[in-house]
């Protein structure tokens, strides 16, 4: 889900756009926002970072003049590799720093990065296991969401960037914390609040249409829930249809397909009949693994369903409790060890960690529910 942009540095924007669309011209039309908003998110940290090491007159700028305010993006995964010289300007590498003692305001900082020892994994058990999931899905209870009511969804988050100032890389993180969403099952009307993108502790608007007066189309990408209960209940059907929407997206067919399936088990509410197809869709993505013993972000241990991405070296597994197959969370593990700024995340490093926490109906924005869900 897409923050507004309205408050963004129109000059920031304007110069990203166009070095955005000078490279990812082949990328499909529905990944365009989702790389142009990691980009500028990218572009914002490294000019903060500049103006911390170069503004030192009383909050100027080396010329004497206040920058103008721009704003953070809420970076829900690494973005995919960007052409050359995109990457030079927004590194889109990502680790995490938890603070020890309860949770902090999340801010800029640099490391160290949270670690955690690399799970042994096995593609043996992977189908059984996705069945099992499947199984729980289907049998747990699943509200149906209705026209005025809300969506809502609370997770605890944190992800890191390797941010390059001056020549010199280094991590910069955002620390764990609270994010809330509301969205209409129709997708027009939405509420964020999340520290690491809003600007005030009210968080911002997600209705749509946007300023332009465009209401975006759902996509696999940017579902809403009206458009997940459209989908294909079959699996093979489904992970067709996720191949054929994802083409050329993505390190690897393979790998976007299970990354979009598990953008959908994060921040979005498939309706019941939908779940289990997703998980036995799942199984049929050549390389899936199963670890077992994965934590997500607030340390609960559980089972992970996992799949290594071999270009970026990094293992995404999505977390199951080992005895519901409840889902927990997500996290991105750095397994292998890559080249060039990259090398910065070390194997063992925990790339991007998230935690559900609740996920309910709820009837209006800004309502959250009494229970977890």
């Amino acid at each position: 889900m897409n923050a507004n942009t309205s408050r963004q540095n129109a000059a920031a924007w304007e110069e990203g756009a166009q070095l955005f669309d000078r490279t990812t011209r082949d990328l499909p039309p529905g990944r365009h926002q989702f790389h142009k908003e990691r980009m500028m998110a990218q572009i914002h940290e490294t000019r903060q970072a500049e103006h911390t090491v170069n503004g030192a007159n009383g909050g100027h700028g080396a010329n004497g003049t206040t920058p103008a305010k721009t704003r953070r993006f809420r970076l829900s995964r690494p973005a995919i590799a960007l052409p050359a010289l995109a990457a030079t300007v927004a590194a889109a590498v990502v680790a995490v720093v938890v603070t020890s003692g309860g949770e902090s305001r999340p801010g800029l900082a640099t490391g160290p990065a949270l670690t955690t020892t690399i799970g042994v994994a096995s593609a043996e058990g992977a189908p059984r296991l996705l069945d099992e999931i499947a199984l729980a899905a289907a049998d747990g209870k699943h509200p149906v969401a209705k026209p005025g009511q809300f969506i809502y969804i609370e997770s605890k988050t944190a992800d890191t960037f390797v941010r390059t100032v001056d020549g010199e890389s280094s991590l910069a993180s955002h620390a764990l914390h609270t994010r809330q969403v509301w969205e209409s099952p129709d997708g027009t009307k939405g509420w964020l609040i999340d520290p690491a993108v809003n600007d005030g502790p009210e968080g911002e608007t997600l209705s749509l249409p946007d300023e332009q007066g465009n209401t975006p189309r759902a996509t696999l990408n940017a579902p809403s829930y009206d458009y997940l209960a459209k989908l294909t209940t079959d699996p093979d059907t489904l992970l067709a249809k996720i191949y054929k929407e994802t083409k050329g997206q993505g390190n690897t067919p393979d790998q976007q397909a299970f990354a979009t399936i598990g953008d959908l088990l994060g921040e979005s509410y498939p309706p019941a009949e939908l779940v289990p197809a997703l998980f036995k869709a799942a199984a049929k993505i050549p390389g899936v693994v199963v670890v077992d013993d994965a934590v997500d972000a607030v340390g609960r241990h559980g089972v992970a369903v996992a799949r290594l991405d071999e270009t970026s070296g990094q293992r995404e597994e999505w977390i199951f409790d080992k005895k519901t197959h409840v889902y927990l969370g997500e996290r991105i593990v750095q397994v292998n060890r890559v080249s060039g700024d990259d090398g910065l995340i070390k194997p063992g490093t925990i790339v991007f960690t998230s935690a559900i926490m609740k996920r309910a109906i709820v009837d209006g924005i800004k309502q959250t529910p009494s229970h977890s869900g």
